[in-house]
């Protein structure tokens, strides 16, 4: 079982992490960390990461995995890397994303028509790839499946393990990672954080939500 994860600057480095400690407990399985050079890549609060292969190198994969963060807006106008994801998609077993992520499988086409969630500070920009929105922590819609904000993806991870190994398989990994979430606040969607923290965080994040809505203008525009 081959396994990829896209490795790129300035992405939030759990929306991969997370999904990574799950796939690489799978037995047989190979988990591939891939960008364009095999230079540390930052993510968007500082942490390097090495990649393990490159686009050019990085054999067929059964799984290809897309995160987010704020270095998956550059990756909307990047040939490159959208050229990378619809080849390997062509044989692929399973696309999928965490994050922001799902926007960038938008802005390469593999998105028309399949139920999709991201973050959700973007939700509302998947219709523009032809996605179906869905507010859940995690959607499967045939071979596709995507989590939602950063932490969501270690609950996309195990449910896709669940599709591909058997239940019995995510179960065990979860209990090797000891994933027995019990947060101090139910803060964590903005149902449970409430307005007067929704308003608070809005505002910090509007620059980036400006750019991203831009880059997805775009890429929506190419698209069509």
């Amino acid at each position: 079982m081959q396994i990829g994860l896209l490795l790129f600057p300035a992405l939030t480095q759990l929306d991969l992490t997370g999904p990574y400690e799950v796939f690489a407990r799978l037995p047989g399985a190979k988990v591939h960390l891939i960008w364009k050079t095999m230079a540390p890549v930052h993510a968007d609060r500082g942490m390097a990461i090495l990649p393990s292969t490159t686009f050019a190198d990085c054999p067929q994969l059964d799984v290809i995995c897309v995160p987010g963060g704020p270095g998956q807006i550059a990756l909307m106008d990047d040939d490159e890397t959208l050229d990378f994801l619809r080849r390997q998609a062509e044989t692929a077993q399973w696309i999928t994303s965490v994050c922001t992520g799902s926007l960038v499988l938008g802005a390469a086409g593999l998105l028309k028509g399949y139920r999709a969630t991201t973050h959700w500070a973007s939700h509302d920009q998947l219709a523009a790839f032809g996605a179906i929105p869905v507010h859940e922590r995690w959607v499967i819609d045939r071979n596709r499946a995507s989590g939602g904000g950063v932490t969501a993806g270690i609950d996309f991870a195990l449910t896709l393990i669940a599709q591909m190994a058997g239940e019995a398989a995510a179960k065990a990994i979860q209990l090797g990672i000891e994933y027995d979430p019990a947060p101090p606040f139910n803060a964590g969607s903005p149902e449970g954080a409430g307005p007067e923290v929704v308003e608070r965080m809005l505002p910090a994040m509007a620059p980036m939500l400006d750019k991203r809505r831009a880059a997805t203008a775009r890429a929506a525009a190419r698209l069509k």
